[in-house]
């Protein structure tokens, strides 16, 4: 089965709301209660992406993955911008999901490696995310993949729920 990576369009939007949802469900249920994941609907998570598209896509660089055509995964980076103030230095890791089928098939792998290809060719030389802190199993991917917490934390509301985050860093 053939793995495929390219540029996002706007056709594939819907899909990739829909996908993200499933991802989220997936990967946060084992720490976040369900009513904090029951919404938005896969639909309401495309429309998301339909919005947020259409103002950061000057910017922004959205990747998709496919096995045999089918949609299984996806990255999304930008500029990283902390309390209002754009780093020149660095991008971030926005996003990074994938179908719940897709874990442990080297897609999440594929992904990651794309997502910093593509912050190097912006001549950036530090890339940053934010994961949920209690989400063991991705703050694992990531350490095997040479990010590190660098000091910083924060609250944000998920659904009814806060949740901490904590962000990470690497070297480009």
């Amino acid at each position: 089965m053939t793995l495929t990576l390219r540029h996002a369009v706007a056709d594939d939007l819907m899909a990739v709301g829909s996908l993200h949802q499933r991802s989220r469900v997936a990967a946060y249920s084992p720490f976040l209660p369900p009513e904090a994941l029951a919404a938005p609907t896969p639909e309401g998570m495309g429309l998301y992406w339909v919005e947020r598209w259409s103002y950061e896509r000057d910017d922004h660089l959205m990747t998709v993955a496919e096995r045999d055509g089918r949609l299984v995964g996806f990255t999304y980076v930008g500029p990283d911008e902390l309390d209002g103030v754009v780093d020149p230095q660095a991008a971030m890791l926005r996003a990074i999901h994938l179908e719940p089928t897709e874990q442990g098939r080297g897609t999440g792998r594929t992904l990651m490696r794309d997502a910093l290809r593509t912050m190097r060719s912006w001549e950036r030389s530090r890339a940053t995310l934010w994961v949920l802190r209690d989400n063991a199993h991705a703050r694992r991917f990531y350490e095997r993949g040479g990010w590190a917490p660098d000091g910083r934390e924060r609250d944000e509301r998920f659904g009814p729920v806060v949740t901490a985050q904590v962000r990470y860093a690497r070297p480009l």
